[in-house]
C-alpha cells in the first residue's frame, strides 16, 4: 500500500503507518497513492481525485469533510473517512478560551500594554457566571463546550436539528428562540447547504443586543458583511473566530478589520495531544480495511 501524507500530522505518524506499506509526503507522487491523508489545507476535490488513479482511501484528520468531494470519491469507489472523535477536546478548549477572552478584554489588555498604555479604568470586564450560552449545534464539540460552561455557572441552551440528551444542556425548539435568550453564542455546526450563511442579518436582528459570538465551526456559516455591520452598530458586542474562508484569508476579508473581533489562525485542532489521537484513529481505520 502506498500512503501519501499531504498535510501536517504528528511526526510519529509515518513510523506508525510503516506496517501498512510505503509512506511518503511528496505530492508529486500523488498518482501512485492508494491512500491519501489530509487535514484542512489539501482539498480532495474532483481535480485531485482525477490525478490519483490508484486512490482507494481518503482520510481527513479532523471533524468536517467539506474539503472532500465525497460524492465524486464514492462514484470512483474511493472510501472516505474522518476522525471526529479525536478533535473534540482540542476544539472545545479553544472555543472556551475565546469565550473567556471576549468579556475579559484579554486581547485589548495585552495589546494596549504592549503599546505603553495603562487602561485599568477603561477596560471594563463582565463575568460568565449566570449568563446564558446558546450552542448552535450540540455534537461532540458542543457537548464538551457545554460541560465547561456549566462549570463556570452558565446556563446552557442548545439547538440542533438532531436533538441530543446531555445533562448540562437544555434543548430549545427553534433557532430563533435560542438566539433570543443567549448572551453568548458558540457555533458548532457542519457546513451544509442549510447552514451556509445561517448567521445573517435576519437572524442577528433577533439576537440580544450586545451578544457575543464564538465560531470554531466554519467561516461560511457566517455572512461576513452582515456580521461586520452588526459589530459596527453594536448589535453584536464581540466576535471570536478560529475559522476562515481560506487559510490564510484574503487581506480584504471584512472581519479582519471589524471592531471587537478576536482572531486565531485556524489552530483549533492543533494540539499535540489531538495530533496523536488523530494518528491513532488513522491507524485504526487502516487496520480495519482490506486493501
Amino acid at each position: 500500500m502506498k500512503i501519501l501524507i499531504s498535510d501536517s500530522f504528528d511526526p510519529s505518524l509515518p513510523g506508525k503507518l510503516a506496517q501498512f506499506g510505503e509512506v511518503f509526503d511528496d505530492k508529486a507522487r500523488l498518482g501512485e497513492a492508494e491512500v491519501i491523508l489530509i487535514r484542512s489545507k489539501t482539498k480532495a476535490n474532483r481535480d485531485l481525485i482525477d490525478q490519483a488513479p490508484h486512490l482507494k482511501v481518503i482520510i481527513r484528520g479532523g471533524v468536517g469533510l467539506d474539503n472532500v468531494d465525497r460524492e465524486y470519491a464514492q462514484s470512483r469507489g474511493i472510501l472516505v473517512f474522518n476522525t471526529p472523535e479525536a478533535s473534540s477536546v482540542a476544539v472545545a478548549e479553544l472555543a472556551f478560551a475565546l469565550l473567556i477572552a471576549l468579556p475579559n478584554r484579554v486581547v485589548e489588555g495585552h495589546t494596549s500594554m504592549a503599546e505603553g498604555k495603562w487602561l485599568k479604568k477603561e477596560l471594563k470586564r463582565t463575568e460568565l457566571l449566570g449568563k446564558t450560552l446558546g450552542l448552535i449545534g450540540c455534537g461532540r464539540i458542543g457537548r464538551e463546550v457545554a460541560a465547561r460552561a456549566a462549570a463556570f455557572g452558565m446556563k446552557v441552551l442548545a439547538y440542533d436539528v438532531v436533538p441530543v440528551a446531555y445533562p448540562a444542556i437544555t434543548q430549545v425548539d427553534g433557532l430563533e428562540a435560542l438566539v433570543a435568550e443567549a448572551d453568548y453564542l458558540s457555533l458548532h455546526t457542519p457546513l451544509t447547504p442549510s447552514t451556509r450563511g445561517l448567521v445573517n442579518a435576519e437572524l442577528i436582528a433577533k439576537m440580544k443586543r450586545g451578544v457575543k459570538i464564538v465560531n470554531t465551526a466554519r467561516a461560511a456559516v457566517i455572512v461576513e458583511d452582515d456580521l461586520r455591520a452588526a459589530l459596527e452598530s453594536g448589535q453584536v458586542g464581540g466576535y471570536a473566530t478560529d475559522v476562515w474562508p481560506s487559510d490564510p484569508p484574503d487581506p480584504g476579508y471584512p472581519l479582519l478589520h471589524a471592531p471587537n473581533v478576536i482572531m486565531t489562525p485556524h489552530i483549533g485542532a492543533s494540539t499535540s495531544e489531538n495530533l496523536l489521537r488523530i494518528g491513532e484513529q488513522i491507524v485504526q481505520i487502516l487496520s480495519q480495511q482490506n486493501l
